[in-house]
This record gives structure tokens, C-alpha cells and sequence, in this order.
């Protein structure tokens, strides 16, 4: 190991502005499954929610910050990563079932992907898998 770089362990967790805690908070828990881990205060207000995906998914922080939520819409900060294709298309079918408009899954420039899936603050979601 070089000690000139630092050493690093993948991806904490995500933290994403949100217009409002309780819908971004239900369309995660519906769409792609995540739980509440944790309720985050300032003072008596609740200012963020910490969310658990129980399958391996990154920990997800939703912050309550309607201004910087609405300047990122449409912006895809990120990927989540998928282990195959069929999990990406298994996904796809849900979010199909459950009315959100995506263009389905397709090869990307590595693998596979499933982008523009939108949240309802309008983050760009991406889904990709390398093989």
C-alpha cells in the first residue's frame, strides 16, 4: 500500500436536499425499500431523516432544504449500484407497477443501466450494474 494515498472504504452514506421529509420519505420506503434508521432534530424541529436499505444499499440521508433541493432537480449525483441485470430489470418492473415513467434498462457504457428515475424532488436517479 502506498502510504502517499489515503486509504478508503467505498461510500458512507448519500445525503440528499429534500422539499419535504414525509413524501421523500415514502417514495424511498415504497420505491426502492429503504427503512427509517433515524430521526435527525434541530431543537424540536425534526430537520432529517436517516434511511437503512436492509439489502446492501448505501445509507441514505434525507435533509430538509427545500431551496437547494429544487436548484438539483433533474441533476444525478450518483449511481445506485445493482449486482446483475436481472436485479436492474426486476426493479424496473416495480417501479413500473407502481406508476413511475423510466426508460427501462439498457447497456450503459459498463454494464447495464436504468437511469432517469425521478424522486419526487426530481433527483435523477441511475441504477447500474457492471456485468
Amino acid at each position: 500500500m502506498n502510504p502517499e494515498i489515503p486509504e478508503l472504504a467505498g461510500v458512507h452514506h448519500l445525503k440528499l436536499p429534500v422539499t419535504n421529509l414525509d413524501s421523500s420519505r415514502s417514495w424511498y420506503e415504497s420505491r426502492l425499500g429503504y427503512k427509517l434508521a433515524l430521526e435527525v432534530r434541530d431543537g424540536e424541529n425534526i430537520a432529517g431523516l436517516v434511511m437503512h436499505h436492509p439489502h446492501g444499499g448505501p445509507e441514505l440521508g434525507l435533509w430538509l432544504d427545500p431551496e437547494r433541493a429544487i436548484a438539483a432537480a433533474g441533476f444525478d449525483y450518483f449511481a445506485f449500484g445493482a449486482p446483475n441485470r436481472e436485479a436492474l430489470e426486476a426493479l424496473a418492473s416495480r417501479l413500473t407497477a407502481l406508476g413511475e415513467i423510466h426508460p427501462g434498462v439498457h447497456p450503459g457504457s459498463i454494464g447495464w443501466v436504468l437511469p432517469h428515475v425521478k424522486d419526487p424532488d426530481g433527483h435523477e436517479l441511475r441504477f447500474q450494474c457492471g456485468s
